[in-house]
């Protein structure tokens, strides 16, 4: 397929895309690595003298806390890929940013309210005024101050790169696609290499400050390498650049197989190489393989077990899901249970419960507050009628989020 697939016609309006359903099973994918990730840890943020895995016995708790220690790193860098690849894909020419703004501040701000309001509610009254203001304006993550980069709903911090990303996306896609199609790869190889140009600098340049309690960083580096919007534009430009690529015809016939097994060897990786070249480094390019892959499987209409009904349905609910997870993991599960524990096999039945709680919140949230604010809201009343459906509930669309 080419990029003159989605230009102008002659006798009629800009023609979009054919929809890539995968890429939304994938979304679920990407938020199930980072539910994994809360779930084993030892001790939760809001109740340290409680733990959070369900597993009592060290032996086993231990191993699973730290397999799963860089997957809610990753899991966050594949949706920052993803969601630059499903904007630039979506995206038609001709398309005023304000529409666009509009768009995207309907998709995340309602979910980030409700899910705001909850937190507050909940355990984080006393959180300081600049804090709590920070948060609600999806800013707080520009801070580095832990009392306010992970403030409140401690999810949220990730919101805020996509706020920037959404801020610069119209000028964003005017470069990328005045990029000539022989240069694509080039640009795709050099937002790979500011990964790792950022990686460097938040080792070598960003010393200082109080040891970090998520790894062997000290907090101003974790939060530089990690929280930081800025340097997290390389992944997010990566992804627009390889939707140009898939849509030129130009990615190689490497399927999803071969692509996730790059992606097992980059988390294996991940699990040996020192913070914070495991923050994305060791996967970014994985992530990439893998979106490219599904995209053309669907595009062939090879479709698969990404497509499948199930898993649409929860790539829809994804960004509740990723949401939620504070107040169903940090605040839930030691509310609920204490600091009960269990023996291996009810450990992971009671995984399984507490995941199957996180999704049905997740559908609450979707159902009742974000696709009906997109129904009503996502496009301007000019361009609305009955037979047109807004544009964040056609298959394509439903990829635009963290």
């Amino acid at each position: 397929m080419s990029d003159r697939t989605a230009a102008s016609t002659p006798s009629g309006p800009p023609q979009r895309r054919a929809p890539l359903p995968s890429l939304t099973g994938l979304r679920f994918v990407a938020a199930l690595l980072v539910f994994l990730y809360h779930t084993s840890y030892l001790a939760g943020p809001l109740r340290p003298t409680l733990p959070i895995s369900f597993f009592a016995d060290p032996d086993i708790a231990q191993p699973v806390a730290d397999f799963f220690l860089p997957a809610g790193r990753i899991g966050v860098s594949f949706f920052f890929v993803l969601s630059g690849f499903v904007l630039t894909w979506s995206a038609t020419p001709g398309d005023r940013p304000t529409a666009f703004w509009r768009r995207r501040a309907l998709k995340i701000y309602p979910n980030h309210l409700v899910t705001f309001a909850l937190a507050i509610w909940l355990w984080a009254s006393a959180t300081p005024l600049h804090a709590w203001l920070a948060n609600l304006s999806l800013v707080h993550a520009f801070s580095n101050r832990p009392d306010t980069a992970m403030s409140v709903n401690f999810p949220s911090w990730s919101l805020c790169s996509e706020v920037l990303f959404y801020a610069l996306f119209p000028l964003f896609i005017v470069v990328v696609r005045r990029i000539e199609e022989r240069r694509l790869w080039l640009w795709a190889a050099g937002m790979v290499a500011g990964v790792a140009a950022m990686a460097v600098v938040t080792k070598q340049f960003m010393a200082g400050g109080a040891k970090s309690p998520f790894g062997d960083l000290t907090a101003n580096q974790e939060w530089f390498g990690y929280a930081f919007p800025p340097p997290r534009l390389f992944e997010f430009v990566l992804g627009m650049l390889l939707a140009r690529i898939v849509a030129a015809g130009l990615w190689p016939r490497i399927g999803l197989l071969p692509s996730a097994a790059a992606f097992a060897v980059g988390y294996w990786a991940a699990l040996t190489a020192p913070d914070p070249y495991n923050f994305s480094l060791t996967t970014v390019v994985p992530i990439g393989m893998i979106l490219c892959a599904a995209a053309t499987s669907d595009l062939r209409g090879d479709g698969g077990w990404l497509t499948s009904r199930p898993m649409v349905l929860l790539g829809n609910i994804s960004f509740a899901f990723y949401l939620l997870q504070g107040l169903v993991v940090f605040y839930g599960r030691p509310e609920v249970l204490g600091s009960r524990t269990y023996d291996t096999v009810p450990a992971l039945g009671m995984l399984l419960l507490l995941l199957a709680v996180n999704v049905l919140a997740a559908w609450l949230l979707y159902t009742l507050v974000e696709n009906p604010v997109m129904k009503r809201w996502s496009r301007g009343r000019k361009q609305r009628s009955p037979q047109t459906a807004p544009r964040d509930t056609q298959p394509v669309s439903a990829g635009e989020t963290v």
